[in-house]
């Protein structure tokens, strides 16, 4: 069974279903509203886990009701949660999202998610060393982030750096990455470079392997001097919250298949995941996986 460390983010993600986005100062009706478990950390560990993963989370909650059900829900899909906190006097992590027409909008309030220190990781030393693979997003303070790449890099544990949401990030850091997968903008924004840029120059310009996603259209990474497509799968898109945090999780489960494959897996889970409704929710288990990719050939 591949073992994997996410060091990130867990939020109670606040979701409104509306027939469009609303103008600035403007008031809709929407159709439905939800609570659903969410985080970038926390569901690239989800859909870590029920891609047949074992998987320790590595993160905070706050000392509140949302905490108690996010802890809960990790528990429930497997999830090791012996290095999640629960940070007193402190809440947890929320991001509000609107989705409209396929697409969404989203603002997040980090809460605990700003208490994952390197200390926090330092204590995680242990799992971490029996890991086949690290996934590390930036929805946590910077100094974490580099603390978990230098500490994967340390123990010879491949880091999977998911640059979202996106800044600019030290060179340095980029290079203790085994995989940097960011999408278009992110990763002009990770580099300093103009977004207009051809995202394949980009790529090769890069100090670390990219994996680039494209959405529909599927992924690009470099195989030696080469860039090469993995087109995406097409299904009917119901709900894009949570594609690339299922690419991302795919692709540290499949890793040990080769470069190659594991960006087909992630493109074709990703794609399963846009075809249900909330970012966890629509994360496909592995037989269910599985069998869909026998389907498409």
């Amino acid at each position: 069974m591949t073992r994997i460390v996410v060091v990130g983010s867990i939020n109670m993600d606040l979701v409104t279903l509306a027939l469009r986005f609303p103008a600035p100062g403007e008031t809709l009706l929407g159709d439905r509203f939800l609570t659903v478990h969410g985080g970038k950390g926390a569901n690239q560990a989800v859909a870590a886990a029920r891609l047949g993963a074992r998987v320790c989370m590595v993160g905070a909650v706050g000392d509140d009701t949302f905490g108690q059900q996010l802890h809960d829900g990790l528990a429930h899909e497997g999830v090791a949660t012996e290095h999640v906190r629960r940070i007193a006097d402190c809440g947890s992590g929320t991001a509000s999202i609107t989705v409209a027409g396929g697409e969404n909008q989203i603002v997040v309030v980090p809460g605990a998610n700003a208490r994952v220190t390197p200390t926090h990781v330092e204590q995680a030393q242990s799992t971490i060393a029996q890991a086949d693979a690290m996934l590390v997003q930036m929805e946590i303070p910077l100094e974490t982030v580099e603390a978990t790449l230098r500490l994967g890099h340390r123990l010879g544990v491949p880091v999977i750096l998911n640059p979202a949401p996106a800044r600019q990030l030290p060179v340095e850091w980029l290079k203790l990455a085994r995989y940097v997968t960011p999408n278009q903008h992110e990763l002009a924004t990770l580099l300093g470079a103009d977004e207009h840029e051809d995202f394949r120059a980009l790529m090769l310009r890069a100090p670390c392997p990219v994996v680039l996603t494209r959405g529909a259209e599927g992924a690009w990474y470099a195989d030696g001097a080469e860039l090469v497509h993995q087109p995406g799968f097409k299904v009917d898109v119901i709900d894009t919250t949570g594609a690339g945090d299922t690419f991302n999780a795919a692709l540290a489960v499949f890793l040990r298949k080769g470069l190659p494959a594991a960006v087909r897996i992630a493109c074709a889970a990703a794609a399963l995941s846009v075809s249900r409704l909330g970012a966890q929710g629509g994360m496909p288990r592995h037989n269910e996986l599985e069998a869909w990719l026998a389907d498409q050939g």
